[in-house]
């Protein structure tokens, strides 16, 4: 778990660092990298596909704006075995995690208007009561800021005790991101090979995470879950299974989607891909 929190320093939460993404409630309740080779012919910068959009944080009541997609205007391009969107021009996944200004609150698109009082309170106390605020400069995201902004978020996630699927998608998330950073790392990066095995050992971390979480998710939460149905997700467990080198229970996962009677073609289609790789294995 040594780096799946590296970097909240610089938010003033350097004392989470030793967080359990899945520990029980009282155990933690005690507790511009890369630019893009744009197409110098039509001069597409990244920020040509964000506008900025206003959230009422539902913590502390504030307004702000942060750097969100033009959906309209992104086209996917492929998907990794594990759901990873990849779209042109832009990496849609560096701005999914919502962080308020102004006290530190921070949590996927999704989830973030989700919010109890008691959720509220203990946000207050344990992470606004440290929260130096957060660097808003440049006009697009870099993976560092979108990777640092995730781990906020999943700092959250345990602090205001939410479901555990949401880490687990936070956890997935936040390993895209470090992937799509070890994709488009320059290879004239002083170090590359020590940086980009570095960034596959934190991705696998945060992979891993992801997985023991949807699998106790899935026994635990009704469907739909984070948006995906209960193929959808039973694929995803499998997938990951694989990528941390579970292989039985990726295969015993896939046959699962394989055999179920109203799972829709698409996902059997993944699953069957995917049993194709394992067989490779």
């Amino acid at each position: 778990m040594a780096n799946l929190f590296s970097g909240l320093e610089a938010f003033g939460l350097g004392k989470m660092s030793d967080l359990d993404v899945y520990a029980s409630e009282d155990k933690n309740s005690k507790n511009g990298d890369n630019s893009a080779q744009a197409n110098e012919k039509e001069k597409i910068v990244e920020a040509d596909f964000l506008f900025e959009k206003t959230y009422t944080c539902p913590v502390c009541e504030k307004e702000f704006k942060v750097k969100t997609i033009k959906t309209g205007k992104i086209k996917l391009v492929s998907a990794d075995t594990d759901l990873r969107p990849k779209y042109q021009n832009v990496d849609s996944l560096k701005y999914d995690a919502v962080v308020c200004p102004h006290c530190g609150y921070s949590a996927l698109n999704r989830f973030f208007n989700y919010m109890t009082s008691a959720q509220a309170k203990l946000i207050r106390e344990q992470i606004s009561s440290s929260f130096k605020g957060i660097n808003e400069d440049g006009d697009e995201y870099t993976y560092d800021d979108a990777i640092a902004r995730h781990k906020l978020a999943l700092v959250n996630t345990i602090v205001k005790r939410s479901k555990i699927s949401e880490r687990a998608y936070t956890c997935l998330k936040t390993a895209w991101l470090l992937r799509g950073k070890a994709e488009t790392l320059p290879e004239d990066t002083p170090d590359y090979e020590e940086q980009i095995e570095q960034l596959q050992n934190e991705e696998l971390e945060f992979l891993t995470n992801a997985y023991e979480g949807f699998i106790d998710a899935f026994s635990k939460e009704m469907f739909p879950m984070c948006g995906m149905d209960e193929h959808t997700v039973t694929y995803l467990v499998a997938d990951l299974a694989r990528r941390v080198g579970n292989y039985d229970e990726a295969s015993r996962w896939i046959s699962k989607v394989l055999i179920a009677r109203n799972a829709n073609e698409r996902i059997k289609a993944k699953a069957r891909d995917l049993k194709e790789l394992l067989k490779n294995k």
